[in-house]
């Protein structure tokens, strides 16, 4: 079981201090939420019936993909993953570009988590098509992979379209950084099969995951791809029959959150390395 920690219900205060003393307590990971902007009221859940938490406007987000480069330029061995990166709200040549440069400057350290996004609000503010979000966001990741790992590339699609150009430097990691795919229906679970190398459930419990790994398992072979697509979930517990549930479910990355206040976190994530991670 790989251990990480979500800097995103932490006070940003803490953010340095945490993630040093996690990369030195041997933590896999820290993980950082992500919106580009948003708008003031937050309707527009994609599910019908259901209400996604709210999320206050006011409250301060910060661009992952620069603040985890400064948290690189801090540690040695920890890694950086984004819970996650709304990729259909940029261009893919900004997206490309801010996460190779991550990898490169953190040593090929970045987990990139990515989505669809929910809040239909954040689309409209952006004179973005919420309904084409997932074609839309299909094509990014296109455009990023080929990117990341070709010489020169050319695309004429759907919402990108542009001639010959060329991509450097590359990511550390090839043919690019790991991309995990967050979301919860079928179009999420098709693409962490087919071209993700990670799932981040969102909305799913524990006992409703065994299904949707094995769903993972299967698709992933009929689109030939070899090994596993490996499984990140905050755990509903710190305790170690919660920590046990998540594994006998199938995940194998759970992000957890030792403390009840932000004062405790860095007392609180020693007790836990202390008794989860080995030394």
């Amino acid at each position: 079981m790989k251990y990480a920690l979500s800097l995103g219900v932490l006070n940003p205060s803490a953010w340095v201090a945490v993630t040093e003393e996690a990369d030195r307590l041997g933590f896999d990971s820290v993980w950082l939420p992500e919106h580009l902007v948003l708008p003031v009221e937050m309707g527009g859940s994609p599910h019908s019936g259901q209400d996604h938490p709210p999320i206050p406007a006011d409250i301060p987000v910060f661009d992952p993909l620069v603040y985890l480069a400064f948290l690189a330029a801090r540690t040695l061995r920890i890694r950086f993953g984004t819970q996650v990166y709304n990729i259909g709200l940029r261009h893919p040549f900004s997206t490309a570009r801010a996460a190779a440069t991550l990898d490169v400057v953190s040593g090929g350290r970045l987990d990139f988590g990515i989505g669809a996004s929910w809040l239909q609000a954040e689309w409209r503010s952006l004179g973005l098509d919420f309904d084409s979000r997932g074609a839309r966001v299909d094509e990014a990741i296109e455009v990023c992979r080929r990117l990341w790992d070709e010489d020169v590339i050319e695309h004429h699609g759907r919402f990108f379209d542009f001639d010959p150009v060329m991509f450097e430097p590359k990511p550390v990691q090839r043919p690019g950084p790991p991309l995990h795919i967050g979301g919860d229906g079928p179009a999420a679970l098709r693409r962490a099969a087919t071209v993700g190398d990670g799932w981040i459930p969102m909305n799913h419990k524990v006992d409703e995951l065994p299904e949707k790994v094995a769903l993972l398992a299967e698709l992933r072979e009929r689109a030939g791809r070899p090994g596993r697509t490996e499984v990140t979930m905050s755990a509903p517990s710190t305790d170690a029959a919660g920590i046990e549930r998540c594994a006998k479910a199938g995940v194998d990355r759970v992000i957890v959150r030792p403390w009840q206040r932000t004062s405790d976190a860095l007392e609180s994530i020693g007790r836990f390395a202390d008794e989860f991670i080995q030394p």
